[in-house]
């Protein structure tokens, strides 16, 4: 039975390492320098390489090939990364100089938006800007001005076609009075013609 017990642990054991030496090769064959990140590629190298022992150190032996496709890759990703960052750096101008210019252009229209509300809430008063408020109290000052303008006028209308009739009136009472004076005076003068005629009548009756 202990025999039995030793033998599975024996053959439990034997799995466990060849499946572990299993996936390592399997992730030792995933490894290459034609693909993946630059850490995998120094991990390929890593494990293709050799070492030995001189002088109590340990040294490992990579292949030549190996170190230069790796140089090459490293510096096609450096380059790779320079240009991704030029890229990076020119569409972050761009886009700041569109940001710029959209600003402006909100500046732009936030002032003309300003001048447009600043003319809606003002009027131009002879050559002057000024507010609706104080255009309306001068327009109404004026009007009322000439209303009362008006008024007086009318007032004082009334008042001389009055003075006219009452001139008038007078003028014809005055006419009146003058032509019976004159009349009254015509009488007076006529009659004192007769009486001076027929005084002279009288006077040559005397003398013949």
């Amino acid at each position: 039975m202990k025999a039995h017990k030793t033998l599975f642990i024996i053959l439990t054991l034997l799995a466990f390492n060849l499946q572990f030496a299993q996936n390592t090769q399997e992730t030792q064959d995933k490894l290459s320098l034609d693909e993946g990140s630059i850490d995998s590629q120094f991990d390929f190298i890593t494990t293709k390489s050799g070492n030995y022992r001189a002088d109590g150190k340990r040294y490992e032996v990579v292949r030549v090939i190996h170190l230069n496709k790796l140089k090459t890759n490293v510096l096609d990703s450096l380059n790779a990364a320079n240009k991704k960052e030029s890229e990076l750096k020119s569409l972050i101008t761009t886009h700041e100089t569109t940001i710029n210019s959209l600003k402006d252009k909100l500046d732009q229209t936030s002032t003309q938006l300003a001048s447009v509300t600043e003319e809606k809430d003002s009027m131009s008063f002879l050559g002057m800007g000024v507010s609706k408020g104080l255009y309306n109290l001068i327009l109404w000052s004026i009007i009322g001005g000439l209303l009362l303008f008006l008024a007086m006028f009318i007032f004082k209308f009334r008042n001389s076609n009055v003075l006219t009739q009452e001139s008038k009136s007078a003028l014809s009472e005055l006419e009146a009075e003058y032509e019976q004076h004159r009349r009254r005076a015509l009488e007076r003068e006529q009659k004192i013609n007769r009486e001076l005629q027929d005084e002279r009548n009288k006077h040559k009756k005397k003398t013949t």
